[in-house]
């Protein structure tokens, strides 16, 4: 059958019925769910909030974003205090007493949305004016619905400390009750260390292994608890990135909010993806307060970028906002034959007619130019084996370039059914050409890949309680089809130095992939325990074809499969802000290509499944800004595709492997003005099926050690109010360069020393506000050893530094 065609109609009449449903239902399903107008005071009459029992930290937390409201108060008096929580459209007063039942709090209703919260046996006064006898007046801190740094209701942080977000239940969990291990790379942290791709964003995320090719340029490759990401678990807002083999999306940092890496399988709502996670890149959205940004920066090996990012409401009543980022740069890479340029454009338009409903569309257009080779000729002794890589680069400068232009355009769309039951609705239509030419060791190459994917998500969230259980229950259908062609040819003469030429294209592949998903989850809430149940079924359709030009008898390799995974999680909130957790998972993902054993064809590959379970903790401690973390994590994952070497030629093979590890971290950011992020992982991965010299070998390129630790500082006042000081270190212990563990390719235990400085000028010179100068390192002390994978030898990329100014008005 022709799962495609009848998959994207499924498709399409859902939606569509769906969407047609709320239409039909017209103002009055809106009014139900929209709160009383705003009184004259500037607060709204009536809140809408679910607030479950837990402690009082996050709960003021999670009901100022929900009612919209500031709340003020001092962070030392929730130490140790927990709520039984409040649920329901309430006035303002009752929302506020019902929060802080039992709590020994009192508050004031300040003017505008604001409320104060204080201790009376502390304070004088209703609203905390003075302080009483023998007691201090602590200063307040304010957390706004709006005020949370990140986008409102997708992913939400407060400095480099992750709050809560959507990635991991697609519901607005926070972070430190999410049974199931995550990381949020805020925006203050990409500003603060300026990652110049995704790979330099997860450098400081535990369990993830950066660095495996060396610098390279043209892919952001990476893995997670042992598992390769890179093609299969990459997703942009909620969707699956479309890839293809030589085709992935590059990422520009500076267009994006955050980044949200999910350990552990995400199968059951998310359908394809890898055992290990998912990284998900929020893009920036449109904000109601007025943003202007401009950035000049100058770095290593002649890098020039202009950056702007501008946003705001285009009304009085900020139902229209937009935002519009883009990004020009001209640069090189510590290969001079390597470029390194970009043109970035992402506009972006949210309307918002009511408090129930909004629309955003989210666009991007990028052509970029990077090298087409990327590596160093390797050495080989008499008996064949590699003696690792030389500092002759192996690529021609006359014919290298990998020119690639991608473009995006999607919605998300959110509708208030009524109290509750929400409708979201969410597409994305991508499409990407690449345009590459290389060269190895004198002899060229070209590879020209053109991809497009369509990416499309709706479901119903419906809160319901059945006796003391408070439920959260998700159902949704998604599609995903993704076609890509390429077309491939090698040169059969070398390069001279007077002597080039373009190859003629000899082999061409092309593949049609569809996926179409139902799910159901429920997060149950009961007292302090926190259950979270999901199962999905998926319907794959694929269709690959591998033909040498000017031969018409070429086999197509027809695959049709059905898959059904799940999640299941269980955890306890304490009043101290501790949560340990159980979660087991699932997952699976198609593979691209077909399986080479002997330099033949045998068949299309099988899709990559997988299982984990995971024990942990998590403490977000209720007095500071911080949250810590613990987890062990067991997974078992089968026919994962890899080139493997072993026989003297490049073949594509399946794997099996096992991971088993732990992973501490922990975030901060803390009033005093000091910021820390701090991981360590121990990750042995063991291959369980490969070829017969490798089962029970630990994976190649995958350390059992890493650790990291960047900590920043900045002056809050005095003459050195301003200033911003960051510094970390990256350890990154030894590990096997091939999978049969030759020992001439061991890689050995390695330390990356970062640093970053930077001033806000406006803090010396009024007439200077809004100007920040920066200068960020990496690998500062220029630590450059051989590092190999797969056999095959690259280096670590050398000393690099970055200059900026941003002007902010």
């Amino acid at each position: 059958m022709n799962l495609g065609k009848q998959a994207r109609g499924w498709f399409w009449l859902t939606t569509t019925a769906i969407i047609g449903g709320i239409v039909a239902a017209g103002p009055g399903a809106t009014t139900a769910s929209a709160q009383t107008p705003p009184a004259a005071s500037g607060a709204p009459a009536t809140v809408t909030v679910s607030i479950p029992a837990g402690p009082l930290e996050n709960a003021i937390l999670s009901f100022g974003r929900q009612a919209n409201l500031r709340m003020v108060y001092p962070s030392a008096i929730t130490r140790g205090r927990s709520t039984a929580g409040v649920k329901g459209t309430l006035s303002v007063s009752a929302a506020v007493s019902g929060l802080l039942a039992g709590s020994g709090l009192n508050y004031a209703l300040a003017g505008g949305n604001t409320v104060r919260i204080f201790d009376p046996a502390s304070q004088t006064g209703e609203s905390g004016g003075s302080a009483a006898a023998g007691s201090t007046l602590l200063a307040p801190i304010t957390v706004q619905g709006t005020g949370l740094e990140g986008a409102r209701g997708i992913i939400e942080s407060n400095g480099y400390v992750g709050k809560s977000g959507r990635t991991a239940t697609k519901t607005d969990t926070p972070v430190a009750e999410t049974a199931q291990s995550i990381t949020t790379v805020s925006r203050k942290q990409l500003d603060d260390l300026k990652p110049q791709n995704l790979s330099e964003a997860l450098n400081y995320t535990p369990g993830a292994r950066i660095g495996q090719y060396g610098a390279e340029p043209r892919f952001d490759a990476f893995k997670v608890r042992g598992t390769d990401l890179s093609t299969t678990g990459i997703f942009r807002d909620g969707l699956r990135q479309v890839s293809s083999q030589n085709g992935s999306a590059r990422l520009e940092p500076y267009g994006v909010e955050a980044v949200s890496i999910l350990r552990g399988p995400a199968a059951s709502i998310y359908g394809a993806s890898s055992s290990g996670g998912i990284v998900d890149i929020i893009s920036k959205r449109p904000t109601e307060e007025t943003l202007r940004e401009v950035e000049l920066q100058y770095g290593s090996f002649g890098r020039v970028q202009g950056a702007f990012d501008l946003s705001g409401a285009v009304d009085d009543d900020k139902t229209m906002l937009y935002r519009l980022t883009g990004v020009a740069r001209d640069g090189r890479n510590e290969i001079s034959a390597i470029k390194d340029d970009r043109l970035f454009i992402a506009p972006a338009f949210t309307f918002q007619p009511d408090a129930g409903t909004k629309l955003t569309l989210l666009g991007e257009y990028m052509d970029s130019t990077t090298g087409g080779t990327w590596g160093y000729i390797n050495n080989y002794g008499s008996d064949g084996k590699s003696i690792g890589a030389t500092p002759v680069y192996g690529g021609d400068s006359r014919f290298n370039d990998f020119e690639q232009k991608q473009w995006r355009i999607g919605y998300e769309f959110e509708h208030e059914i009524n109290d509750n039951v929400t409708f979201y609705s969410k597409a994305r239509y991508s499409g990407l050409s690449a345009d590459q030419q290389w060269v190895f060791a004198n002899y060229p190459g070209i590879t020209i890949e053109d991809n497009e994917g369509v990416s499309a998500d709706n479901y119903l969230k419906t809160e319901f309680d059945t006796g003391p259980a408070k439920h959260t229950l998700l159902t949704g259908i998604d599609f995903s089809h993704m076609s890509y062609t390429s077309k491939q040819g090698n040169g059969t003469s070398p390069f001279t130095d007077t002597f080039t030429y373009v190859p003629d294209v000899s082999l061409i592949l092309t593949q049609r992939m569809n996926t179409l998903g139902i799910y159901a989850q429920d997060q149950v809430e009961i007292d302090r325990w926190r259950l979270t149940a999901g199962i999905r079924h998926d319907w794959l359709d694929t269709e690959y074809q591998a033909q040498t030009v000017g031969d018409a008898t070429a086999p197509t390799y027809d695959g049709d499969e059905t898959k059904t995974t799940g999640r299941a999680s269980l955890g306890y909130v304490f009043d101290s802000g501790v949560m340990p957790y159980v979660s087991y998972g699932t997952s699976f993902v198609a593979n691209p290509g077909v399986i080479i054993t002997t330099g033949t064809v045998t068949g299309q590959a099988q899709p990559t499944v997988g299982k984990q379970y995971e024990l942990g903790v998590k403490y977000a401690l209720p007095q500071y800004n911080a949250l810590l973390s613990a987890a062990f994590f067991n997974l078992d994952q089968d026919n994962a595709t890899v080139y493997e070497t072993s026989s003297g030629i490049n073949l594509l093979r399946q794997l099996d492997l096992r991971s088993r590890g732990v992973e501490l971290e922990a975030t901060a950011s803390l009033d005093n003005g000091w910021s820390l992020i701090g991981s360590y992982s121990y990750n042995d991965v063991e291959i369980t099926k490969l070829t017969s010299e490798t089962v029970g070998k630990q994976l190649n390129s995958s350390p059992y050690h890493t650790f990291s630790l960047w900590a920043d500082y900045e002056f809050q006042s005095g003459a050195l109010e301003g200033l911003g000081i960051g510094a970390g270190l990256r350890y990154v212990g030894s590990s096997f360069g091939d999978n049969q563990h030759t020992p001439i390719l061991d890689n050995e235990a390695r330390t990356f020393v970062d640093a970053s400085l930077r001033y806000d000028l406006g803090k010396a010179l009024p007439s200077l506000e809004g100007v920040k100068l920066q200068i960020n390192a990496t690998n500062l002390l220029d630590e450059v050893k051989q590092v190999c994978t797969t056999g095959f030898c690259y280096y670590d990329e050398g000393r690099k530094v970055v200059g900026s100014i941003r002007y902010r008005f």
